[in-house]
């Protein structure tokens, strides 16, 4: 028999066979993706996953499960060669699902993602989140309340102008004061000036009382009423003329002090009416005196006419000794009036007629509702403190344009002047040469004292207006000023 010869191959040369073979059986497999072997990963005839390289296979891998890697050209080094691990990210069958599983191999799961947020993370921001809701919720409201209460305001200050004052003033007559003479008058006045009137017992007979519908500058609503501090009392003229007598009984000394004055009079109301300031209304004090005049004129000249001289005067003397009792004077009624007004600072007002009354008693209503307006205006800071509009001067263009305003500041400056006063001189004379014209077309002095004495001054607008005159003692004023060359004459004698 032939002995069988054997080839003695060297180490090294078997390896480099082995590697070719299996890197031919490699190229020969099927490619996933149409074939491409180049982009994609092989598989080796063991079965094994062949690593994916970028421009053709990079090895094989061997039994073990091990890579051999080599360099990036797609040579592998056969004396040393390298082992790694495939990449997780290139191994899952879930992200090429069209790639053949080998027998034997299992895809590998991907891990559970940790969450964002913790459940107690997640529990502070929604807590987070409610509060901030929560809060601007409350920053809403509170911006609705603020507005709220800023027109509320803004309400409480209109109903205190002048112009809407009236409108939350309700007149409270006693019915003692309608059943007597005059008092009809006295409700028609106050209606026509559109003043809400009610008839209502009161603590004193023939008395007036004043409400005020309450405008607040809080939220709430509804109709409050307010009593107003002042109560106008109406005196008959036989009342008020027996207290005046028995005052004067009582300073002689010829009475104990039992009969009733003017003074315990006012003491009995602000008993009944605790907190009221009292003023007092007489009608037809002045035609009692012009009737006491009239009749001591008229009883000389019967008696010289009737030629009985003696018999007359016998009897005028039997009668002024018969009703010197009430007989009063003009000097009785000012001495009672200022005890009245020193002990207890009540004032009595005289009107002629039940008209009279009646517009005094609108009058008086008007200053009832501008009272709370007033007393805000007179509010600052130092009592010598001139409000801004005044001391804030007047600005006058090169035009001319501001210089009626400086005329009429001009005029407001005189003692006793108000705002109406001034405007109604300079409504007539809008410039001081206009106004010395006219003085110059006067013929006599005394024409031009007066010359203004005439002109109508109005306060307020609508039913409520009144109307009145600058008067004799300002227009000689305002005459002195814009004629008189000394430079120290005084102007106001009364102060």
């Amino acid at each position: 028999e032939e002995e069988e010869v054997v080839e003695v191959v060297p180490l090294p040369e078997r390896i480099k066979r082995r590697v070719e073979a299996k890197r031919e059986v490699a190229f020969e497999l099927p490619q996933p993706g149409g074939g491409d072997a180049a982009g994609g990963a092989g598989l080796c005839a063991s079965g094994d996953l062949l690593a994916p390289g970028n421009g053709g296979p990079q090895g094989a891998l061997v039994p073990s499960g091990e890579v051999s890697c080599g360099s990036q050209n797609g040579t592998h080094g056969v004396e040393r060669p390298s082992l790694c691990p495939l990449p997780a990210s290139q191994s899952e069958s879930a992200d090429q699902p069209n790639r053949p599983l080998v027998s034997g191999a299992s895809p590998e799961t991907s891990p559970p993602r940790k969450p964002k947020y913790t459940q107690k993370e997640r529990d502070a921001i929604c807590q987070a989140a409610w509060q901030r809701r929560k809060e601007r919720e409350a920053q809403r409201r509170q911006q609705e309340q603020e507005k709220e209460r800023k027109r509320a305001l803004a309400k409480m200050l209109k109903a205190q102008r002048p112009g809407e004052c009236q409108k939350y003033i309700t007149v409270v007559l006693d019915p003692v004061l309608l059943q007597g003479e005059g008092g009809g008058q006295i409700l028609s006045a106050l209606q026509a000036a559109n003043y809400s009137c009610v008839v209502e017992s009161q603590g004193v007979p023939r008395s007036i009382t004043w409400r005020r519908k309450t405008v607040s500058s809080q939220m709430e609503e509804g109709d409050e009423w307010t009593e107003e501090p002042n109560v106008l009392v109406l005196l008959r003229l036989e009342e008020f003329l027996s207290m005046v007598h028995n005052y004067k009984q009582e300073a002689e000394g010829c009475t104990e002090g039992q009969e009733e004055t003017l003074q315990s009079y006012a003491a009995l109301v602000m008993e009944k009416m605790p907190g009221k300031i009292l003023a007092l209304a007489v009608v037809g004090v002045e035609n009692y005196f012009r009737s006491l005049r009239d009749q001591s004129k008229k009883r000389p000249r019967q008696a010289a006419a009737s030629g009985n001289q003696e018999e007359e005067q016998g009897q005028w003397r039997k009668r002024k000794a018969k009703d010197s009792g009430l007989e009063i004077t003009r000097m009785d009624v000012e001495e009672a009036l200022v005890d009245l007004q020193l002990c207890k600072q009540v004032q009595v007002s005289f009107c002629e007629s039940w008209k009279d009354l009646g517009e005094f008693a609108t009058m008086f209503t008007k200053a009832v509702a501008k009272a709370p307006f007033k007393r805000e205006r007179e509010k600052t800071g130092f009592s010598f403190y001139l409000e801004k509009g005044w001391c804030g001067g007047v600005k006058v263009d090169h035009s001319g344009k501001g210089l009626f305003e400086v005329w009429k500041r001009q005029i407001q400056q005189f003692n006793r002047v108000s705002l109406e006063m001034a405007e109604a001189i300079v409504s007539a004379y809008p410039s001081p040469q206009l106004l010395n014209q006219a003085y110059s077309r006067c013929s006599s002095e005394e024409e031009r004292e007066n010359m203004l004495a005439n002109i109508p001054v109005r306060h307020s607008y609508g039913v409520t207006a009144t109307s009145r005159r600058i008067g004799p003692e300002l227009s000689r004023r305002i005459y002195l000023q814009m004629t008189s060359y000394n430079p120290d004459l005084y102007l106001d004698f009364t102060g």
